[in-house]
């Protein structure tokens, strides 16, 4: 019984240890990578604040008026 159990763990101990090494490799390839692809939450969140600033300000000034005013009349001038 001994035997079985000694046996069964060296197995386990052997597919442990191959499947941490096959993830570590796959891990440090993929962090060694120059070209990393896809946007990260950071540059999501600087594009938000820079479009919520656009909006604060064009809200806050006349020209925002203005823009509704000329497009209101554009928009009169193909829907009569």
């Amino acid at each position: 019984m001994s035997d079985l159990l000694l046996k069964t763990a060296v197995a386990a101990k052997v597919r442990v240890s191959g499947w941490t090494d096959t993830t570590v490799a796959a891990v440090r390839r993929r962090s060694a990578s120059a070209d990393d692809k896809g946007q990260t939450a950071v540059e999501y969140l600087g594009i938000i604040a820079v479009v919520v600033a656009i909006v604060v300000l064009i809200a806050n000034t006349n020209l925002g008026q203005t823009i509704v005013d000329k497009l209101t009349t554009q928009i009169g001038k193909v829907a009569p």
